[in-house]
């Protein structure tokens, strides 16, 4: 009598566990835009690095450091109920677009600072570009592309709190061109083949648009180093005076810092130049000025990541940022 065979049964791929959290991938910071096929761009957003946690029992919104501001973002957390799976990790940056389209960071901390109650609906949007886990599955050794292709039908289309961050395939040097020119941030590049993985890393780079003008020096606050400066203070023309727009503390070795604070010693203001009270300001003749590179303005006419890049002597031919410029070429 032949013997029965009997099949065996193929087990089923057993589920992983969720990660109670995860620590982002951060991009490297690099000077050009990477170049061959196997690199993808996106644009810079400018706000909070956030993971959107869904589980059965909830939804959770972890920002980059581990904290929980699910409260803070009821409008992405209850879309995110809503996007048919059970489980899921989707890594995304959370942005306040001004009337232009662009995200803008100032407007973000104060959207965030209001109680939840208050949010215009759509002010705060979770712009989602990556995939970390999905149904019982850990998709963070699979490639980006793949994580991509499994992202995009959950969240593409949506006009919501939730939206897809969209990928170009082009020449960096030229979308990188066209970033700035936009007024955006900058831009980032991604390895297409590459897994996530936590922390800083270089199969992520971000390009970021820097702008450079001169600015009238006014002052300065005093360094913890004996004899050297902790920030310059910043003015721009405004009609026949100054205002001021910040302070600048970074881009210059320990030396220059002294060196600038004895050319400001040697010209003190009988007056301040521009109005403003701050304690430990000490206030300098208007007579130098200082090139500084910097990201944006805030909504306030502040610079945004101002870094010094040099000095010179003000005078008749020397050009100075006025406000009307802002009003010209805005953020």
């Amino acid at each position: 009598m032949a013997k029965t065979l009997r099949k065996k049964s193929v087990p089923a791929t057993l589920p992983e566990p969720m990660p109670r959290r995860v620590d982002p991938c951060v991009a490297t910071l690099v000077d050009k835009p990477p170049k061959g096929p196997e690199w993808a761009f996106e644009v810079k957003w400018d706000g909070y690095r956030l993971a959107v946690h869904v589980e059965p029992g909830g939804v959770r919104a972890i920002t980059r450091g581990g904290y929980d501001w699910t409260k803070k973002f009821g409008l992405i957390v209850a879309e995110a109920r809503e996007l048919g799976h059970a489980s899921m990790i989707i890594d995304g940056e959370v942005v306040v677009l001004d009337d232009q389209g662009r995200s803008d960071f100032g407007l973000l901390q104060r959207a965030v600072g209001k109680k939840p109650s208050l949010h215009d609906v759509g002010e705060i949007i979770f712009y989602a570009f990556d995939l970390l886990y999905l149904d019982g599955q850990d998709l963070r050794m699979h490639p980006l592309s793949e994580r991509r292709r499994l992202l995009e039908p959950i969240v593409v289309g949506r006009t919501g709190a939730i939206r897809f961050s969209e990928e170009v395939h082009a020449d960096g040097a030229e979308f990188f061109k066209i970033a700035c020119e936009m007024g955006l941030e900058g831009i980032i590049a991604k390895r297409q083949d590459a897994p996530y993985r936590s922390g800083r890393r270089p199969e992520w780079l971000k390009i970021k648009c820097a702008r450079r003008d001169t600015f009238v020096i006014v002052g300065y606050e005093r360094s913890t180093v004996p004899g050297a400066i902790g920030r310059l203070l910043l003015a721009a023309k405004k009609g026949d005076g100054l205002v001021y727009v910040g302070g600048c503390g970074t881009g210059w070795s320990n030396k220059e810092s002294v060196q600038l604070r004895e050319l400001l010693d040697a010209i003190p203001a009988a007056h301040p130049p521009v109005s403003l009270k701050r304690k430990g300001a000490v206030f300098a003749e208007p007579l130098l000025v200082a090139e500084v590179e910097y990201r944006a303005w805030t909504q306030d006419g502040k610079l945004r990541h101002p870094s010094f890049k040099g000095v010179k002597v003000r005078n008749d031919d020397t050009r100075v940022f006025s406000i009307d410029d802002l009003a010209d070429n805005p953020q």
